[in-house]
């Protein structure tokens, strides 16, 4: 069986959850607490950092966009990257988007305050910075808006990473209780969808001890 080493509220972690879910590949999942740098670990991923899948015959592929693209590559039975290559380059492009300027304008100054800084390391988060992450998410918000007024999806007409990569960053945020949903109606409209999604729901499932998530996190009629 092959093997997931990941957190509860990595971006990166959910985006390979759901894509091996929508590939409909079993996986099993390993919790792995990365910052206590196990050697075990570490000779899975150097980098010492998670995601990490391991694959039956012990084949190791490390960071998100290295498995997206292997899943990608190696299972051709959904396809989440698209087919043409003017497609493919807009599913990348906005999975870079989220992967790399949502994370950075966003992600890091809510999640990496609020969960990885005063949760896990039980250091006071800095205000300010989580201030310029809830001002920060409304343009990316509006963003989404944009795009889903003129296509189906964020990419085009099919589900595709894209989608993956922005709602497992939305996520977090919205587990955290940050995600100012009633003022963006088409962004909230497709996360609705997403959360439909049977290969989400285990991530709406996830329920951190000490740190519960909002009522509405896991309500598909948000």
């Amino acid at each position: 069986m092959r093997r997931l080493y990941h957190i509860w509220l990595s971006p990166a972690c959910r985006t390979i959850r759901v894509a091996l879910a929508e590939k409909e590949l079993d996986v099993d999942l390993v919790v792995e607490p990365y910052w206590e740098r196990r050697a075990e670990f570490l000779a899975l991923n150097p980098a010492g950092d998670v995601p990490v899948l391991v694959e039956a015959d012990g084949a190791v592929i490390s960071g998100v966009e290295p498995i997206a693209e292997y899943l990608e590559d190696v299972y051709k039975s959904r396809p989440l990257i698209g087919t043409a290559p003017l497609a493919r380059a807009e599913v990348r492009r906005l999975v870079d988007w989220f992967e790399d300027k949502f994370a950075r304008e966003v992600t890091q100054y809510i999640h990496g305050e609020k969960f990885a800084k005063r949760f896990l390391h039980k250091m006071p988060p800095d205000s300010e910075a989580m201030r310029a992450g809830l001002l920060n998410i409304k343009g990316h918000l509006d963003y989404i808006g944009h795009l889903i007024d003129r296509r189906r999806w964020l990419a085009g007409d099919e589900f595709s990473m894209a989608d993956i990569a922005a709602a497992a960053q939305l996520s977090v945020i919205d587990y955290l209780g940050d995600v100012p949903w009633d003022r963006y109606e088409a962004a909230r409209d497709w996360y609705a969808r997403i959360k439909s999604r049977p290969s989400f729901r285990p991530i709406l499932a996830d329920h951190i001890a000490g740190l519960p998530p909002p009522k509405h996190y896991a309500d598909l009629d948000f």
